[in-house]
């Protein structure tokens, strides 16, 4: 029998080829079926580990979920860029491999971003979820997100709806 390392670090370079994965694999499992297909295939192309080398170099916190054989799971987060919206921090993208979604793992890295998000200052969080997509909409709620708002977007010449939620 072996103990499973789990740590949440921040995001490095060599990371990129892991990040790649995990967003193709949460997309498709997602998205599939919501984001018309020519659509999504584009998005997941254009999120090569060469976009996340130069996303690392932005300044935007990204931390992973390692389980010590690789990279599960990563957020995207830091001060919120809608001023629409009642809150001082944001999630932008929070994606976990499927195989690793509904064993808690999700909690304990959304509870990591919160954290650090209280420790810059920012009290009242905001994330976005496709209408769609329940599954993502399902663990918010669980979470205790508030659903404040809620949007329309044309993906792939198709209007889908987001919905916003803010943790206290």
């Amino acid at each position: 029998m072996s103990d499973l390392l789990v740590s949440i670090r921040h995001a490095r370079a060599e990371d990129a080829d892991a990040l790649s994965k995990v967003f193709d694999a949460a997309w498709q499992e997602s998205y599939q079926g919501i984001i018309p297909g020519v659509a999504l295939t584009k998005m997941l192309q254009r999120r090569s580990p060469r976009w996340w080398r130069s996303a690392l170099s932005r300044g935007r916190s990204l931390v992973v979920l390692d389980i010590g054989q690789g990279i599960a799971g990563y957020v995207s987060y830091g001060r919120c860029r809608d001023r629409a919206l009642p809150a001082d921090g944001e999630i932008d993208e929070f994606y976990l491999l499927p195989e690793y979604q509904g064993l808690g793992f999700g909690r304990r890295l959304f509870n990591a971003v919160r954290n650090d998000l209280r420790d810059g200052g920012m009290q009242r969080i905001a994330v976005w979820a496709l209408a769609e997509n329940e599954r993502a909409r399902a663990f918010y709620r669980a979470l205790g997100g508030r659903r404040i708002a809620e949007t329309e977007e044309r993906i792939g010449g198709v209007p889908l709806t987001k919905v916003a939620y803010l943790f206290r």
